[in-house]
């Protein structure tokens, strides 16, 4: 099963090094990744996209906070999120196509970032299935590459105060 794991750090030199470690010391795969700064500069959130069952979930949070940069971990797996991808998608297209897959794109509510005589570049956001959505419907127009943020996610509703302590949940 799929769980999207946030974590927030301090924002410092070697903390992602030292949360990749420790997936990767234990076997468990990061499907992805995404980091940034939060409104306090002094704190990053990373999204952490994971499979495994909820007993690897709850061990993987575990270990996660016992990491002495970690502030709070959170399974939104386990409340009401929202979740969000970037991609940017280059297909190839030609004079005959364009219209087909500029259809396809305001379909999506993406946008023609980019158009040259042999391809055109899509920028979209959503949700991952919106995204696989899209990504299956232009592949026979033949992707030539694509680039995407990793899931970044919040709670819905009301902020959380800032932790004073380690949390988890």
């Amino acid at each position: 099963m799929k769980h999207t794991i946030s974590v927030l750090v301090e924002n410092q030199a070697g903390v992602l090094a030292r949360i990749a470690g420790l997936f990767s010391a234990r076997g468990f795969n990061i499907d992805s990744l995404a980091v940034g700064e939060t409104e306090d500069p002094t704190v990053s959130r990373m999204t952490i996209v994971t499979h495994g069952d909820d007993r690897v979930v709850e061990q993987i949070m575990k270990q996660l906070n016992k990491l002495i940069d970690v502030i709070k971990v959170q399974d939104l797996n386990e409340v009401d999120m929202i979740e969000r991808e970037l991609v940017l998608i280059k297909v190839a297209a030609t004079a005959s196509t364009r219209s087909e897959l500029m259809q396809i794109v305001n379909t999506f509510r993406a946008k023609v970032v980019d158009v040259n005589p042999k391809s055109l570049t899509v920028e979209v956001t959503g949700n991952q299935s919106k995204i696989d959505a899209l990504l299956e419907l232009v592949r026979p127009f033949g992707i030539k590459s694509v680039a995407r943020t990793g899931v970044i996610a919040l709670t819905r509703g009301v902020e959380e105060k800032k932790p004073a302590e380690k949390a988890s949940g």
